[in-house]
């Protein structure tokens, strides 16, 4: 028995997405990516349907991974994600997905009820535990500025999360340095810090010189 920050996420609206099965193989693979990233304590992966689920040693990275699951998908398809702190029991680790419970898997699950929840339907992310109040004030400012960044802007944050600078990400994207410090003027920047914060030990892109 061990305590973890447990996640449990689902796709949004997929069983309308003309190619549902492109897209189940594309969170597969993004999976396998934030997984590689992050190094949870439980690697994330996909359960039964349009679910999945992971587990983390700390809140700040279990909140960075339901953003890096969300922006690879985006626009795309949306998704939600419930995260719980508490006490995991694995009954058998030799299955994928692990036979497990225990209440951290219990708060995982009410947080993402609570998403579905009429005055809810516009939050992406939900966390039951200690500071509950503090991280959910988090992520409701959070995901509401994702949700205005257009496509462009999804992507460099994407690319600051992992790493890439104002430089680097102009060089990829073949716009001028100016034209991306526009974008993080515009929520960018703002989602990085903010997530930095929650996420010390992760690297983010610095605004280079």
């Amino acid at each position: 028995m061990v305590v973890l920050v447990t996640l449990i996420g689902d796709m949004v609206g997929s069983r309308d997405l003309p190619d549902r099965a492109g897209v189940q193989r594309r969170l597969a693979e993004t999976l396998d990516e934030v997984t590689a990233l992050l190094e949870p304590a439980q690697r994330l992966e996909t359960t039964v349907g349009d679910e999945f689920q992971g587990a983390f040693h700390d809140v700040g990275t279990a909140t960075m991974a339901a953003l890096l699951v969300r922006l690879a998908l985006l626009p795309e398809v949306d998704v939600r994600c419930g995260l719980g702190h508490g006490e995991v029991t694995v009954h058998d680790a030799g299955r994928s997905p692990l036979l497990q419970d225990g209440p951290g898997w219990w708060a995982a699950r009410a947080a993402l009820e609570e998403l579905a929840r009429p005055r809810r339907s516009a939050a992406r992310t939900w966390y039951e535990g200690p500071d509950r109040g503090g991280v959910n004030a988090f992520l409701l400012t959070r995901d509401a500025l994702v949700d205005r960044l257009g496509e462009r802007g999804l992507r460099l944050l994407a690319a600051s999360l992992r790493g890439a600078t104002q430089s680097d990400i102009a060089v990829s994207e073949g716009i001028s340095r100016s034209a991306v410090s526009q974008q993080f003027a515009r929520g960018v920047g703002a989602v990085r810090d903010a997530q930095a914060l929650m996420a010390p030990t992760r690297a983010a892109g610095e605004d280079d010189a």
